[in-house]
């Protein structure tokens, strides 16, 4: 077969195998058939004065052995490749903007590490499919050294077959007139209660879930246990990264130092709900005063502020108002909107894989056992660190009387989301095939 497809492929006439060839690549031509063992003997001696004393018993000899030695080459770069199993990365609702920024933050070998394939798998409605198409041909295009495969997928049935990670960007869209939080909650369980038994059934047992987006983001990942009881609750986590770093954005811009230099920032209660951001425990780096001293010198903020605004309420009269602002963009019109997003989910994930910087504070929103006398069973974000591939909370924070008083309250919107939530279940429509039905 081999010998028939060169034969056919280069239009030569040889019958007999071995086939030797002379590739005229230099001179902008096709390969020159030289024959078999016997002409090329011919032509090196025509040409070059050169001949072989080998006998033809030695040369099959030779050939054998070649043979099995390539053989043997070919076999272990199958079991080399066989053990590169690549991260199966899913994301839901492909086609929002954040999604489009991500891929190349996770190709890049920045947050799984330059030795670790992915493979990434693009979930969204047929409607959307055109979309994907060209998410997929952009990824593909940049030739990521890392990026084993890139795949759109409209059928829910296959969705998170092998998954690795599974990154929840759906998100309420709310219209002009004020929704109601019951009919927000049902649309959320609808997907909810669809997504997750099918990541208990499709995806690997130690599967990690992000819950991220605008719009119920801590109830998201509590719907995602509540209807996958089997995963892993330490696995779900609600992301506050993009609301952490705006905060401290838009503290740097207020202290006139690098949005890097502002560490600590905590987010505690509902993320994209009734939360507080926190900055008691916040250090500055980098800050123009008469202290100097190393770069890996700080200071606390409550050492810095020195005007009418105190460090306990510096955050949430204006730290709501340029967040809102930022909300109140319509990401689906500019895809510049979802860089942000993006950028927090690539560096949660990386803290996940590769631990938090040593002695960081690191918002998450997680299910809660109680920890800083928040009440059980419900999604609140608070202060963790990541090491050795898992997280866990600094329940050894020291905080003050106004945060304590402050997390009394901030329960209070969840419990009623959850409650509300519970109350729907009994109500869900039921889904066939992948989808919702009326």
């Amino acid at each position: 077969e081999w010998l028939h497809d060169i034969c056919e492929r280069n239009g030569w006439q040889h019958k007999h195998s071995p086939i030797i060839w002379r590739e005229l690549v230099d001179r902008g031509g096709k390969g020159l058939l030289l024959g078999g063992v016997n002409d090329f003997l011919e032509y090196a001696q025509h040409y070059y004065g050169i001949t072989s004393p080998m006998l033809s018993e030695e040369m099959l000899a030779i050939a054998e052995e070649n043979l099995q030695a390539h053989l043997e080459t070919e076999k272990e770069e199958e079991e080399i490749k066989g053990l590169i199993n690549p991260l199966q990365i899913w994301i839901t609702s492909a086609s929002a903007p954040t999604c489009y920024h991500l891929i190349p933050l996770l190709a890049n070998g920045e947050v799984f590490g330059i030795t670790t394939e992915i493979s990434i798998h693009l979930l969204d409605t047929e409607q959307f499919d055109e979309v994907l198409c060209g998410v997929v041909m952009e990824a593909e295009d940049m030739a990521f050294p890392l990026l084993r495969s890139i795949a759109k997928h409209a059928e829910m049935e296959e969705a998170f077959l092998q998954a690795d990670i599974v990154i929840v960007l759906d998100d309420i869209l709310f219209k002009r007139e004020a929704p109601r939080l019951e009919d927000c909650i049902r649309e959320l369980s609808d997907t909810c209660r669809v997504y997750a038994p099918l990541i208990e059934k499709n995806a690997k047992s130690g599967v990690r879930v992000i819950a991220a987006g605008k719009t119920f983001v801590n109830l998201k990942a509590l719907m995602i246990k509540t209807y996958g009881p089997s995963i892993k609750p330490e696995n779900i986590i609600a992301l506050a990264t993009f609301w952490e770093s705006a905060a401290k954005a838009m503290l740097a811009r207020k202290l006139n130092v690098n949005a890097a230099g502002v560490k600590d920032v905590i987010i505690w209660g509902n993320v994209t709900g009734w939360s507080y951001i926190d900055f008691s425990h916040a250090r500055v780096y980098g800050f123009d005063s008469a202290i100097w001293g190393p770069p890996d010198f700080s200071r606390l903020l409550s050492n810095v502020i020195h005007n009418s605004c105190s460090a306990e309420f510096f955050s949430n009269k204006i730290c709501s108002e340029s967040l809102s602002a930022r909300s109140s963009v319509n990401s689906w019109e500019y895809h510049g909107v979802g860089m942000s997003p993006a950028h927090a989910v690539a560096t949660i994930l990386r803290y996940w894989y590769q631990g938090s910087p040593p002695g960081e504070i690191v918002s998450v929103g997680i299910l809660s056992e109680g920890q800083f006398c928040v009440p059980e069973g419900i999604v609140f974000s608070m202060p963790v660190r990541f090491h050795d591939g898992t997280w866990e909370v600094m329940t050894d924070l020291e905080i003050n009387e106004t945060t304590q008083e402050v997390l009394r309250l901030l329960h209070h919107d969840l419990i009623q989301e959850k409650l509300v939530a519970l109350r729907k279940i009994t109500e869900m429509r039921p889904y066939k095939d992948g989808k919702i039905t009326s």
